[in-house]
C-alpha cells in the first residue's frame, strides 16, 4: 500500500499492540508476501481482521489479502462528488470502469476494484477524501482457485456471444468462516454455488443450481447469480440471490457441499429487462429488509417477511410483472450501481448519471 512515512510509522506502532489483528492476519491465516498481479477488477467482501477478499474472474482465482487498514477514527460519512476524477489520480491513469465497492467494518474505509489503462488496481478511501492505491507488489496474500471454470474463450453466435470465464465469479461474500462464490461453471447446467472454507485448504467444485424464472415461465440452471447475500431464515443459513430479468430467490447454504444439484426457490419477481447490481442486508425497527440496486428498476426495498414460508411462484409472471415478496422503490436514490453497507444506519453508495461522472457518498439506509 502506498503510504507516507507519518502513516507508516503509526501503522509499526500499532503492529506492536497485541490486540491488533490486522498486524497478525498474515501469520494466522496463512498469507504469504509477494507479488499479486489481478487480471480483472472483480467482487470484493471482507473477512476477519480485515482481510479482503478479492474475485478475479479472468484468472479464477479467490484472492486474500492483508490490507493493513487502520484508521484514527471510524469512518462515518463520504461526500465525493467527482470520483472518477479521484479514481484516476490515484491510478495515474483514466479510470475506465469500477468491479465492486466494499467497505472495511472496522475502519469505516471503502475499497474500490478498477480498471484504468487495462491495468487492475484496488483503490482505497476514507470519509476525508483521502485516496491511495495497494500496492500489490509485496503484500501478504492467499489465493484459491476455481477447479472447473470455463474455458477463458469466446463461444456462442450473434447476441448470445461471449466469454463465459468473465461470469466465473459473479459475486462473493464470507460468513462463518466461508467463502461463498457465485458464478459459472464448466459444463452443463452452468449456474453455480461454491464454498472454500478459510484459511484456504481446498477446491470445492460446489453445486449446480436451478431456478424457475417467472418472467420466462420455465425453470433454468445457465444463468449465473448476479449478487446475493447470506442470511439466516430462522436456524437455516441461506443465500438471497438475484438474477438477470428479476428473480430473487432462495438457496439453503447447508446442501451446498453436500449435492450436485439444486433447485432454488423463487421468492419474488421483480420486473423483466433489468439486471440487479448489488445488494445488501439491514435491519430496522426489529425487522429484516434488503436494499438491491438495479440496472433499469432503481433501488428496491425488499420485505423479508413471511420469507422463510414462501414456497416460491411456480407460474409465469407475464408482460414485466411482479409477484411474490412486497417492495417499494426508493425514489431518493437514483442511479445507483454500487452498495455496501456503513454502519448500522447507513449505506456507502455509488452514484451514475448519464453522461456524468461516477459519485460517491453516505446516506441513511431507508
Amino acid at each position: 500500500m502506498i503510504r507516507s512515512i507519518t502513516i507508516l510509522s503509526a501503522v509499526l506502532t500499532l503492529c506492536l499492540t497485541p490486540i491488533d489483528e490486522t498486524c497478525e492476519a498474515a501469520e494466522l491465516y496463512g498469507l504469504q508476501r509477494g507479488e499479486l498481479q489481478l487480471k480483472s477488477a472483480g467482487s470484493l467482501t471482507f473477512g476477519p481482521s480485515g482481510i479482503l477478499f478479492i474475485g478475479d474472474a479472468k484468472a479464477a482465482k479467490i484472492y486474500a489479502i492483508n490490507t493493513e487498514d487502520v484508521a484514527l477514527a471510524k469512518a462515518e460519512s463520504y461526500e465525493i462528488e467527482d470520483l472518477s476524477a479521484k479514481l484516476s489520480g490515484a491510478v495515474n491513469a483514466s479510470a475506465e470502469s469500477i468491479g465492486d465497492l466494499a467497505v472495511n467494518p472496522v475502519t469505516g474505509n471503502a475499497f474500490i476494484s478498477v480498471i484504468a489503462s487495462e491495468k487492475v488496481a484496488i483503490i482505497r478511501i476514507s470519509s476525508d477524501g483521502k485516496i491511495q492505491q495497494l500496492d500489490l507488489s509485496n503484500i501478504a496474500h492467499s489465493s484459491v482457485s476455481l477447479p472447473n471454470a470455463p474455458e477463458d474463450k469466446e463461444v456462442g453466435e450473434g447476441r448470445r456471444r461471449g466469454n463465459p470465464r468473465n461470469n466465473s465469479i459473479t459475486d462473493l461474500a464470507y460468513t462463518s468462516g466461508r467463502v461463498l462464490v457465485a458464478g459459472l461453471a464448466a459444463g452443463e447446467s452452468p449456474s453455480s454455488v461454491r464454498e472454500f472454507d478459510f484459511p484456504f485448504n481446498e477446491n470445492n467444485a460446489g453445486m449446480r443450481v436451478e431456478i424457475y424464472h417467472a418472467a420466462h415461465g420455465r425453470s433454468e440452471d445457465y444463468a449465473p447469480i448476479q449478487t446475493f447475500v447470506p442470511f439466516n431464515l430462522g436456524e437455516e443459513p441461506t443465500l438471497l440471490a438475484g438474477y438477470v430479468c428479476t428473480p430473487l430467490v432462495k438457496i439453503p447454504l447447508n446442501q451446498i457441499k453436500n449435492r450436485e444439484k439444486i433447485t432454488g426457490t423463487t421468492v419474488a419477481e421483480l420486473g423483466n429487462r433489468n439486471r440487479p447490481l448489488d445488494m445488501l442486508v439491514y435491519q430496522q425497527h426489529g425487522k429484516n429488509f434488503l436494499l438491491m440496486s438495479n440496472s433499469a428498476r432503481g433501488v428496491m426495498k425488499i420485505s423479508t417477511d413471511d420469507l422463510e414460508s414462501n414456497t416460491g411462484l411456480t407460474e409465469r409472471v407475464a408482460n414485466g410483472g411482479v409477484a411474490g415478496q412486497p417492495y417499494e422503490t426508493i425514489e431518493s436514490l437514483q442511479g445507483v450501481v454500487q452498495l455496501a453497507k456503513l454502519g448500522d444506519h447507513h449505506a456507502l453508495v455509488i452514484q451514475h448519471s448519464e453522461g456524468g461522472p461516477f459519485a460517491m457518498r453516505s446516506v441513511e439506509l431507508p
